[in-house]
């Protein structure tokens, strides 16, 4: 089973047909999750969000989403009834999604700050054998005993201030290995972890 894995949309919408149709034609994957931050910075917040709730992708409420500005009042709606975290079985193994981090979708996970022993330790107190972050901009990826974390990075390809990485990836399963791609580059090769 593979599972394609977005974050931080930001309104990038030519970035999301662009991976959604990698991942419906070149990756053939089964489900897609997305770690939110659907809204934000970007040219195009209206067309990300109909095109997430017409996909109906699982979606996580991100910081920006909380604050969607100058949306549809249907849009507004749609965002603020995200959850804050998401749980879900797929393949036989337990998911669990947020943001940034469980609780709290104004703080990330970086690798360089977490050791194995602390994500074994978030891993088994949610009950999850696969946690999905997103809001670092950073790709993350890390194996540990009790399951993985995943990072996809961020989707967005516009001119922004923010340091962006262009990344999505697929999880494949029951292997639990992560393939990172960048959406700028025309070859779907996977990039190195």
């Amino acid at each position: 089973m593979k599972i394609g894995i977005i974050s931080d949309v930001h309104g990038d919408y030519a970035a999301l047909t662009t991976v959604l149709d990698r991942f419906d034609n070149i990756h053939r994957v089964d489900h897609i999750l997305c770690a939110g931050d659907l809204v934000g910075r970007g040219p195009h917040p209206e067309q990300v969000v109909e095109v997430v709730r017409q996909r109906d992708i699982p979606t996580v409420r991100g910081n920006h989403d909380e604050w969607s500005y100058g949306m549809s009042p249907e849009s507004k709606a749609y965002l603020k009834s995200l959850p804050l975290d998401w749980r879900g079985r797929l393949g036989g193994f337990k998911f669990f999604m947020c943001h940034g981090k469980p609780g709290n979708n104004l703080w990330g996970l970086y690798r360089d700050h977490i050791s194995d022993t602390l994500l074994n330790m978030m891993l088994t107190s949610l009950r999850a054998d696969v946690l999905i972050t997103g809001h670092t901009h950073m790709p993350l990826y890390a194996r540990v005993e009790q399951g993985c974390v995943i990072n996809p990075g961020s989707l967005y390809t516009f001119d922004n201030v923010r340091a962006t990485s262009h990344t999505y990836g697929v999880l494949c399963l029951p292997e639990m290995s992560f393939e990172l791609f960048d959406l700028t580059l025309e070859t779907t090769e996977p990039l190195p972890l």
